[in-house]
């Protein structure tokens, strides 16, 4: 019977590497530190939903119908599985809108660059 590799110690939480591997045919053993696939970080549940996510070739409207969740949810979950992998999620910088606002009294930025700003692009 086969299962599915852990990668956190059910003790003290931190991570597991393999050390051996073995030929299912001719049982040849090879030991060694093996590392994991980074993908090898995510939960069953996370692993499951990037599948969905790159079946649907990541459009995120496919994903919420398949799934029966919202764009919310969606976009939450990938932020999820992005801070599982180690990386940062990419926030959108924060408008001062009186600071924009009192740009364009001053005549420092067109109404066009305004509007940009306001609504983060």
């Amino acid at each position: 019977m086969r299962y599915p590799i852990i990668t956190q110690c059910p003790v003290c939480d931190n991570s597991l590497h393999a050390v051996k591997l073995e030929c299912g045919h001719c049982g040849t053993k090879i030991e060694n530190n093996f590392e994991l696939s980074v993908l090898a970080k995510l939960s069953p549940e996370q692993l499951q939903f990037a599948i969905t996510f790159l079946v649907n070739r990541g459009n995120i409207k496919e994903v919420e119908k398949e799934l029966g969740i919202s764009y919310p949810t969606v976009r939450g979950k990938l932020n999820d599985i992005i801070t599982a992998l180690g990386y940062e999620t990419r926030k959108k910088p924060e408008v001062d809108e009186k600071k924009v606002i009192s740009m364009l009294e001053n005549g420092e930025i067109s109404a066009d660059e305004a509007v940009k700003l306001l609504k983060h692009d």
